[in-house]
């Protein structure tokens, strides 16, 4: 594909701005680990929120909603409860304040809030800390599995005969660029240009959706999709035949395992509460809440993701989708069983999007790499610098130590994770990697840290421990996998694993905790009375009201659950509302908006005008 010389510029000239950001914010990022990993806790929960939605909205995630749009239709916004997408509702109701009450820097330093400073307490922080490298590292290379292969199918310049070395090539480039500016400026660096490439990218998700209804009927659309494709709901089976179609993708559906859709539904909603109800993973997402002004902040943050980040994002996915289902369905037919779907994004913007605007699209995609991988590359220094170097080699480095020390671990990250990228085989190793078989080590002792009063620093590293050990272990020996799950197709594997990988990390967490002394009382009283969160709380509850008769917990549980629930219909509206915007389907789209506006009001009276600091 040769892009126009408008094009080039426009994308260029969007580099080059986001660099210069960069070093202009260096000096402002520079005074102090607070204002370089946190910008001193002054940024308002909105800027955050567009911020960490930004981050969010990343192209190998875009990529891969495309082709389970093209696939599954409706039933697709079930799929991404993977990660889960709903941990945002969690986080608004209830565990973003708990976490900001803490005022803390890192999720490692979180720990001595909860345990103290102990021996326990003290290998609590160390896993920690290793997982979040971990993850770091994973995330980077997740980054680096699909920036290369998009920025080959649409840059010019060849640096390789290789296909696949050129697309490597491709994405050490935008990797670097990328870890210059956030080298430079820190979470301040962060934050502003992610608020340039949210327009950027709202802008561009607009004129995709715009062009996708001009270009398509209701009609051609119809006819090139089956039965079911256009209703989010299901039964058993997926019941999605695309016999007379294009045959081929029902191969794809067996492959990908999800025919008895209830099945894996459940499996999804079952992984994605317990994850959820740990927390974020200590990476951007949690920073972007210890960043805020309070705890009343920090949930509005949570909820101000969801608001930005969903109806723009499913713009563009379904836009493309129609496109390609409309005009590239004859093309992914004759492919037969090589049917490649990477190729739908290339071959739409190709022919479907005008000059100008085109450059704007691919400096959104790119910009949408930008901030996941500026957010995760920032998290990274933050548990190495304070939570390593700061605390165990060197307590009296100075500032200008400490913003050095960051600078290089930064950039030795950002190797170790390409390194780590070349040698994945494909984004959706790393992506079921991540969610199902490394987040299943993490939250077994992330949920019994905070509703389990017995739970100890002991049993959370004997927890973790086991949890990322049974995860690295199985991601090693993937023939586990078949021996453990006969009949489970590959791409599964790594979900159902996480069963086996929380019970492991459940027995290590509830052995390491009775086989040890429980946490002093004077350390737990002044967790409970900090945090205040719900949960088997009661004996440490009696203490704090003996030691202080005025003490109330503002911790309602059923109030919560209730705003969970209700919340995740209200995120789930803000998915399916603009698929039916550009879908032009008028009934269902007034129900989605129906959805939309009584949970919302519902949230207005139960969550919003409930909020405490």
């Amino acid at each position: 594909m040769k892009l126009g010389l408008v094009d080039i510029s426009i994308i260029f000239g969007y580099l080059i701005l986001t660099l210069i950001l960069g070093f202009i914010l260096t000096k402002r990022a520079s005074k102090g680990l607070d204002s370089y990993f946190l910008a001193d806790k002054g940024l308002p929960f909105w800027i955050l929120g567009v911020s960490n939605a930004s981050g969010m909205f990343d192209i190998t995630g875009t990529m891969w909603l495309v082709y389970i749009t093209f696939v599954y239709g409706l039933k697709s916004v079930w799929i991404p409860w993977l990660w889960p997408v709903f941990n945002q509702i969690f986080l608004m109701v209830f565990i973003a304040k708990w976490m900001r009450r803490s005022n803390v820097m890192t999720g490692a330093e979180w720990i001595n809030t909860r345990f103290g400073y102990g021996r326990g307490a003290v290998l609590s922080h160390l896993s920690v800390v290793a997982f979040a490298l971990v993850s770091v590292i994973g995330f980077i290379a997740y980054d680096f599995a699909g920036v290369g292969k998009f920025a080959a199918m649409f840059l010019p310049w060849q640096f390789s005969a290789d296909p696949v070395a050129n697309a490597n090539w491709y994405a050490i480039g935008l990797m670097g660029i990328t870890a210059v500016y956030v080298v430079a400026g820190g979470m301040y660096s962060v934050v502003i240009t992610e608020l340039l490439q949210f327009v950027v990218m709202t802008v561009s998700c607009i004129g995709v959706g715009i062009v996708a209804m001009t270009r398509t009927s209701t009609a051609a659309i119809a006819a090139a999709v089956p039965t079911g494709w256009k209703n989010p709901f299901f039964g058993w089976n997926l019941n999605l035949d695309w016999s007379g179609l294009i045959q081929s993708v029902n191969t794809k559906i067996a492959e990908d395992g999800y025919s008895l859709f209830t099945i894996f539904f459940m499996m999804v909603l079952f992984k994605g509460i317990l994850v959820s109800m740990a927390g974020p993973a200590p990476n951007y997402d949690m920073q972007r809440v210890l960043a805020t002004k309070d705890p009343k902040q920090a949930s509005k943050m949570s909820w101000f993701v969801s608001l930005c980040l969903f109806p723009t994002r499913y713009l563009m996915i379904t836009g493309i989708t129609v496109l390609a289902l409309v005009f590239f369905s004859p093309q992914l037919n004759a492919m037969g069983t090589g049917i490649d779907f990477e190729k739908i994004l290339p071959y739409v913007l190709t022919h479907f999007i005008p000059v100008g605007i085109l450059g704007l699209v691919l400096a959104g995609l790119l910009a949408a790499f930008m901030s996941t991988f500026a957010a995760t590359v920032n998290a990274a220094p933050a548990y190495v610098v304070n939570d390593i170097y700061k605390r165990y080699i060197n307590p009296k480095a100075s500032k200008k130590t400490l913003i050095g020390m960051s600078y290089f671990v930064s950039f030795a990250f950002v190797i170790i994770g390409i390194f780590f990228g070349l040698h994945a085989k494909d984004i959706n190793q790393v992506t079921q990697w991540i969610v199902s078989a490394l987040w299943g080590g993490y939250t077994a002792a992330n949920v019994l840290k905070w509703y389990w009063w017995r739970f100890n620093g002991y049993g959370y590293f004997w927890g973790m421990a086991t949890g990322i050990g049974a995860a690295l272990i199985l991601s090693r020996f993937p023939g586990l996998y078949i021996w453990m799950f006969p009949g489970i197709v590959p791409n599964l594997y790594a979900l159902y694993s996480f069963p086996v990988i929380l019970v492991l990390s459940t027995i290590g967490c509830v052995l390491g905790t009775l086989l040890s002394k429980p946490e002093d009382d004077e350390i737990l009283i002044k967790f409970y009375k900090q945090v205040r969160p719900w949960g088997f709380w009661k004996p440490v509850h009696n203490k704090a009201v003996k030691q202080d008769p005025q003490f109330k917990s503002d911790a309602n549980f059923k109030r919560d659950m209730f705003n969970v629930v209700i919340g995740i219909i209200w995120q789930a509206s803000l998915v399916i509302i603009p698929i039916f915007i550009v879908l032009r389907e008028k009934l269902p789209f007034f129900e989605a908006v129906a959805v939309l506006v009584i949970t919302s009001l519902i949230l207005k009276k139960t969550w919003w005008e409930k909020l405490t600091n």
